[in-house]
């Protein structure tokens, strides 16, 4: 077994005035200047940006994706000779040999903000921002001025998502992707909606090409997990429970929708998987399942005081499926109120229970529905306008979740 190897490109010492570090994990890429070209398009910020590219290879990786690899390394350093400008530098760290079992983008990402931490810390900056990018991903104009003065003026905030939008028509893909990349964005939408319509204090979108996080929390945290796929999720719900996690949406981060066999799953392999099957229509979890679950939450303060609780019948037989009774026990003995006990409960009761839930509950109750069924279900009950076709609803769903502000008036913290 070969030992991962690290390089380190183009680096020097950051300086004193680096506010925000964005890290870019990159692997068998042909368009990583795009990306680049982007973040150098961008409006000036006030303070220095820093720019970390992971090229990465695993130690068993084929031969042709280490010669990509190392034609987009030259060609990224033969891009920056001709990309200065004042306030914002590329760097890049080759990153080859990684274990086969840790190799993929949680690694990739961690490599990067492992290194953006270290130089914050080296700068003495433990408010400093860390940004997540992706190679295949654009920005709008204001995204790295949106972010920092966003931290700047948010000083409590721990971490936010930015707004997203996957392109829907064009001619760089084939109109299947297209169709694809729609159903699934909103899905996407929907399910973070239906998070928020129920109650639950982990309602934000999870996209690890949109998202950011200050340095001490991540710290604080642990920094990133390795996993292959899902890697931004895992590490968010590390985060949010904090509290003053918060949104960005005034600056729009542009992922792509190509096909992806590398993450087992994510955006690329639903892509891969709609192809695959020639999908017409994006099945997702019945609303229903949501409405049963917001029963739960909106009668959960009753059980600081009470046993019998009345609940659908979905949520009684999962709530004995995860032993509920036995930790509603130790909650309440570690409660000092009411509002402390519903902080204690839904850090028990978190995005993950309720993931599990859901998946429970399409196995014993109800069945998926059509992306656009349950989409319009919801719209009814949160003020969005019904629709017929998914692009139409993933519009006014962009529309309605962009609306909010980029704010602290949308957060969790009074659960925590």
């Amino acid at each position: 077994m070969n030992s991962l190897t690290i390089s380190k490109h183009n680096f020097s010492i950051f300086p004193n005035s680096t506010s925000l570090i964005v890290v870019i994990p990159c692997f068998n890429e042909l368009n990583l200047i795009n990306a680049l070209q982007s973040l150098l398009n961008c409006d000036a910020t006030i303070n220095h940006v820093e720019v970390i590219t992971v090229i990465n290879a695993s130690e068993n990786e084929k031969q042709e994706v280490l010669q990509q690899n190392n034609k987009t390394l030259i060609e990224a350093l033969n891009w920056t000779e001709n990309s200065g400008r004042k306030n914002i530098h590329f760097s890049f760290i080759e990153a080859t040999n990684l274990p086969e079992k840790d190799a993929g983008v949680g690694l990739a990402r961690k490599i990067g903000m492992d290194e953006a931490y270290n130089q914050f810390l080296a700068i003495k900056n433990s408010d400093g921002v860390i940004v997540c990018f992706d190679a295949d991903a654009t920005c709008s104009a204001n995204y790295l001025a949106e972010i920092e003065n966003h931290f700047k003026i948010h000083t409590k905030t721990t971490g936010c998502s930015i707004h997203f939008e996957h392109p829907v028509e064009g001619n760089e893909y084939p109109q299947a992707i297209y169709n694809g990349i729609v159903q699934y964005e909103l899905y996407l939408r929907y399910y973070k909606e239906a998070l928020h319509f129920i109650g639950l204090p982990y309602a934000f979108h999870t996209v690890g090409s949109s998202m950011a996080v200050r340095a001490s929390v991540y710290k604080k945290q642990g920094g990133m997990n390795k996993k292959k796929a899902g890697e931004d999720f895992y590490f968010l719900q590390k985060v949010i429970p904090l509290g003053n996690f918060s949104e960005i949406n005034s600056a729009t981060v542009f992922p792509s929708p190509r096909i992806s066999e590398r993450v087992p799953f994510g955006t690329g392999r639903a892509m891969q998987q709609w192809i695959n099957n020639d999908q017409k229509v994006l099945l997702t979890y019945n609303f229903t399942s949501f409405l049963d679950l917001k029963v739960f939450f909106d009668k959960s303060e009753q059980f600081f005081t009470e046993d019998d609780v009345e609940l659908p019948e979905s949520i009684q037989l999962f709530l004995y499926e995860i032993n509920f009774n036995e930790n509603l026990i130790k909650i309440r003995a570690n409660s000092t109120d009411k509002n402390h006990f519903k902080v204690l409960l839904f850090k028990w009761f978190n995005a993950f229970k309720t993931l599990k839930y859901l998946h429970f509950s399409k196995a014993n109750f109800y069945e998926n529905e059509s992306i656009l069924i349950a989409s319009n279900k919801l719209a009814t009950k949160i003020g969005v306008a019904l629709q017929n076709e998914a692009i139409s609803m993933l519009i006014a769903y962009r529309n309605f979740q962009q609306l909010r502000k980029n704010s602290h008036e949308y957060t969790n913290k009074k659960y925590v």
